[in-house]
């Protein structure tokens, strides 16, 4: 379905310009959507029996020993965002804002592996599954570091009753 035909040169300009736009504008998108779609109790963003409380995401990816590496995408803007790669405030009102926050980091990845299809617009074929590798090796970490640390936040919350 490729319509459009560059140079190989401006082809790979193209995708790393993308690439950034599509992250960022997920990342907007995901800012300006009020917080109470965010719920950690809806179906999407709470813990499922399969995950055990997270705790899969230790035993099978070792989250716990990468998570420290990942970027914190809250620090970059300022004025919205919210700094999740370590608490220093552990009062209920800050636990419950990270785990807000921590449903719109998931989202807003979900968001950035989507458009891995706008590629075949401009690349040949075989580029498309190029982009969703590297769409899912980009995005997933990020969210698995958020499926493992949310069910830990709310148990904490929970030993704080």
């Amino acid at each position: 379905m490729r319509l459009i035909f560059l140079s190989d040169g401006w082809t790979v300009v193209l995708c790393f310009v993308s690439w950034g736009f599509l992250q960022i504008t997920a990342a907007l998108i995901c800012l300006n959507i009020p917080d109470r779609y965010y719920s950690t109790d809806s179906w999407f963003y709470r813990s499922h029996r399969f995950e055990q409380g997270g705790k899969i995401y230790a035993r099978v990816f070792k989250v716990h020993r990468w998570k420290h590496l990942l970027p914190d995408g809250g620090a970059i803007f300022k004025k919205r965002g919210f700094k999740k790669r370590s608490l220093e405030n552990f009062s209920k009102e800050n636990l419950n804002r990270f785990l807000i926050e921590s449903s719109r980091g998931e989202m807003t990845h979900w968001l950035a592996i989507f458009p891995f299809w706008l590629f075949a617009f401009f690349t040949p074929p075989h580029v498309v599954w190029i982009m969703l590798a590297y769409a899912l090796a980009v995005n997933m970490p990020c969210i698995i570091a958020q499926r493992y640390n949310r069910p830990r936040v709310k148990r904490l919350l929970e030993s704080m009753k």
